[in-house]
């Protein structure tokens, strides 16, 4: 038997930034997301010679180890074995037969996409698959953000973790004590294609660690620094105006809303944007753009740009010049799916 699944990459439209601790903790956070059709992909295929293999297809990496647990954590693939040693520790073991775990994403690390987060829950859904895991949505999406936040030690926030699980668009809720509130929006159809034929999606072909901005981003939350504070105070507000215009169906809103959260994003941390990422942002808006963003947490990877009436084909054009790929896709309705053949 195989066992497989994927998980979908997600794109942020508001709030981000306000899911990460402690400013989710302390004044609570909102955000919203749609999920795209770009994956995080796993399937486990269970061996007799009592290895464990991964195979990380996109990265092109492979590694073997005998199935002693837990791994070791050594900076190669961590991220794959921090899910193993967290399944082995909280479920009784794993099977002693060894496996193959082979991964795919669709989109490159530190992209802004949350690939990171959701090949994780992508790797959880086919060990559930295969294991027969009693994990429900909101189960897999929390175990998820403490394998990564908790076990793995690495800094970020929780949207990414539901987004993938939920799939969908959704306006989400953080709170302090992990409390986690997803809210599936009920768009109009017709909505949902005019946004997703006016929202470009480009990527820079550049990447970042995003962890480097957030761990400033909760520095400035520690040490109480007003403006940074006030500026995701502005993103949670963001995230409410979002969802209006999306359920109001007023789409047209929604790139002013887009320039109006990026403006406040950019006072959140340092490295949020630099001086090319500005150029490209300028030059979609003079291309037609009514507003845009960067995806996740800055410094890099993929941008989105508003493109009201039919304006994207004069900004996809203008965008070409900086050497980055415009990439296609579709909003999708579906979360984590898995199965076994």
């Amino acid at each position: 038997m195989i066992y497989r699944s994927k998980a979908p990459l997600r794109i942020g439209l508001a709030g981000g930034g306000t899911d990460v601790s402690p400013y989710s903790d302390l004044y609570g956070g909102a955000i919203l997301n749609a999920t795209i059709s770009l994956y995080a992909r796993a399937s486990i295929e269970p061996l007799s010679d009592g290895k464990i293999v991964f195979e990380s297809a996109d990265r092109r990496e492979q590694l073997s180890y005998d199935a002693v647990y837990p791994l070791p954590l050594d900076g190669k693939l961590d991220i794959l074995k921090g899910v193993i040693n967290r399944i082995h520790k909280d479920y009784g073991g794993l099977p002693s037969c060894g496996f193959r775990l082979t991964t795919y994403v669709d989109a490159p690390p530190g992209s802004g996409l949350g690939t990171s987060s959701t090949l994780v829950v992508a790797v959880l859904g086919a060990f559930a698959e295969w294991l027969k895991l009693p994990l429900g949505e909101y189960d897999m999406a929390h175990l998820a953000y403490s394998i990564e936040r908790e076990d793995l030690q690495q800094a970020g926030g929780k949207q990414d973790q539901y987004a993938a699980t939920f799939g969908g668009v959704n306006f989400m809720e953080f709170y302090g004590g992990d409390k986690v509130i997803v809210n599936p929006l009920r768009i109009k159809e017709v909505h949902l294609h005019e946004l997703e034929n006016n929202l470009v999606l480009f990527y820079t072909s550049t990447s970042r660690l995003s962890s480097t901005i957030i761990s400033e981003q909760q520095k400035n939350v520690t040490d109480k620094k007003d403006d940074s504070i006030a500026a995701m105070h502005h993103l949670k507000e963001q995230a409410v105006m979002m969802k209006e215009a999306l359920l109001r169906g007023t789409i047209d809103k929604i790139g002013d809303i887009l320039d109006y959260g990026f403006e406040y994003k950019k006072q959140m941390a340092k490295g949020i944007t630099n001086p090319q990422l500005d150029e490209i942002y300028e030059a979609a808006r003079k291309a037609g753009a009514s507003g845009g963003k960067i995806s996740g947490a800055g410094g890099g990877g993929f941008m989105i740009f508003y493109c009201p009436k039919n304006t994207r084909f004069k900004v996809v054009d203008a965008l070409s010049s900086f050497g980055g790929d415009v990439k296609r896709y579709t909003f999708t309705h579906h979360g984590i799916q898995t199965w076994s053949i």
